[in-house]
């Protein structure tokens, strides 16, 4: 270290697991703390905490220390590059060079990519320190991580409860104070609805604002990379650093790249902020229903406009995301046969070899897979897939049509806090009603974030929805810091 002059408590401070990323940033810039020494204490708390949250499927220690080291050499030197020294994490759907990337699956057990993700390569170009991947959803498909092949992850504000998915093991990180930062996935919620759960703050870029060149495919027309924080300033900085035009991706949007971490000024004063009666519906529980209005309320004493709309076609989001949503996937996941990706199971001829090679697909997976092909069939295609692809059209003119009146959409991210491991595993529909909220954002090619704004009776974090016409990532990033700086939710953690 260069600088041993600060007190014990500056020091305590330095090394918290629950100090924010731009805290942590400052005090690797300032000398109060090694990058090393960072590491290392995020190391050990992974090591002591993570075998209750099972957060991590892998644990990258040797490689995050070498990280580390260069890391401390770079800022000895002067260097500032945005993440330069900060232990993340990143969710296993992503590939990383010589790290196992599975997707949460066993037809992909311990694959180890070639090559970095587009987004993998731009932390570590940003310096990052890469402690681990993050389990998920088998292909991103769940809404809880129960869909893992390999564990479930739990909730840190209540180990027995759900932290929500896919990306539910960078959010218990974050939470639970096992990385600073980190990247998850969000096809239809995957994002925003662990980052609810678990209190902290998550976004969901416009489509084609961050290169989707080595994610693992779910649903190609609805994927997006997107970074997880405790507070929105740690999430603007992750979601400067991940942006940018990436030639390999042929929906990637080639765009300036704002200063995002230059949005979060605190003030929304003008600004207005539309209210969908749609999304204030029966089966809402009444506690998320109270914090939501309370944040409403907030936001229009700091200055804002707030502006009743109406978006009609919501009602149709859920079914047509698993329409779409499911086709895609079953033509992704074509591609593990046994002969040109994964591994092969032998039968004594294709058919068999491709039937029993495809058996290690879990069982939500297979759920989906047979949907999107039966909706993709002769016969079905126009019922279905088609008349969804025309309903989608319907719903992205509703949200322009808002966005001409208002600057920024308000919703609850999800109907209710999080539910209890097990609660809904067995009832689909149940399950897929959690994403009700956050569906409609990746349909329409929007951006939007979760940040909270409560807790329930139980304690469980609420998490408020702030919707943002394409590419207007720094207008949500403004309003959601508002917000933040007027109130104390982002500034509580876990009990863990």
């Amino acid at each position: 270290m260069s600088k041993m002059t600060e007190s014990a408590d500056d020091m305590t401070k330095s090394t918290s697991p629950f100090l924010s990323l731009t805290g942590l940033r400052a005090a690797l810039r300032d000398g109060s703390i090694s990058s090393t020494a960072a590491t290392e204490a995020i190391l050990t708390r992974i090591e002591t905490i993570d075998p209750t949250l099972r957060s991590f499927v892998t644990v990258t220690a040797e490689e995050a220390l070498a990280q580390a080291r260069a890391a401390d050499q770079r800022l000895a030197n002067g260097e500032k590059t945005p993440l330069l020294g900060v232990p993340v994490a990143i969710k296993e759907i992503l590939c990383s060079e010589g790290i196992v990337s599975q997707a949460g699956s066993k037809i992909l057990e311990g694959f180890k990519p070639p090559y970095d993700a587009y987004v993998v390569s731009k932390l570590k170009a940003a310096g990052a320190v890469i402690v681990g991947m993050t389990n998920t959803d088998e292909f991103g498909m769940g809404s809880s991580t129960e869909y893992s092949a390999f564990q479930t992850s739990r909730n840190p504000w209540n180990i027995e409860c759900t932290p929500g998915g896919s990306s539910g093991g960078s959010a218990a990180a974050v939470a639970g104070g096992l990385a600073y930062g980190a990247l998850g996935t969000d096809t239809g919620g995957s994002v925003r609805l662990p980052a609810s759960f678990c209190g902290i703050v998550g976004l969901r870029p416009t489509y084609g604002r961050v290169s989707r060149w080595g994610v693992i495919a779910y649903a190609s027309s609805l994927d997006q990379v997107g970074p997880m924080g405790r507070t929105v300033e740690d999430t603007a900085v992750m979601l400067q650093t991940i942006s940018g035009y990436d030639e390999r991706d042929s929906t990637s949007i080639e765009t300036a790249v704002p200063d995002y971490e230059a949005a979060c000024t605190g003030d929304i004063r003008g600004l207005k902020i539309g209210i969908p009666q749609e999304y204030f519906i029966e089966g809402l529980d009444p506690e998320v229903k109270a914090a939501v209005e309370a944040a409403i309320e907030q936001l229009a004493a700091l200055g804002a406009e707030i502006v009743d709309i109406s978006l009609p076609h919501t009602k149709y989001a859920l079914p047509m995301y698993y329409l779409i949503a499911t086709a895609e996937a079953s033509a992704n996941l074509a591609r593990y046969d046994g002969v040109r990706f994964g591994p092969r199971v032998p039968g004594k001829d294709v058919i068999e070899t491709t039937m029993r090679t495809r058996a290690l697909f879990g069982p939500e997976v297979k759920n989906r897979i047979m949907l999107g092909t039966f909706v993709l069939s002769a016969g079905y295609y126009d019922a279905y897939y088609g008349r969804a692809l025309k309903a989608r059209t319907l719903l992205i003119n509703d949200f322009n049509r808002a966005f001409e009146q208002v600057d920024v959409i308000l919703t609850p991210t999800s109907p209710t806090t999080a539910f209890k491991i097990g609660e809904k595993a067995d009832d689909p529909l149940q399950m897929y009603l959690t994403d009700i909220f956050t569906v409609s954002l990746n349909l329409s090619a929007s951006c939007g974030l979760s940040v909270p704004c409560g807790r329930d009776s139980a304690g469980l974090p609420i998490g408020l929805q702030l919707i943002g016409a394409t590419l207007q990532e720094e207008t949500i990033l403004r309003v959601a810091h508002a917000y933040q700086q007027a109130t104390e939710w982002h500034t509580a953690h876990p009990p863990v």
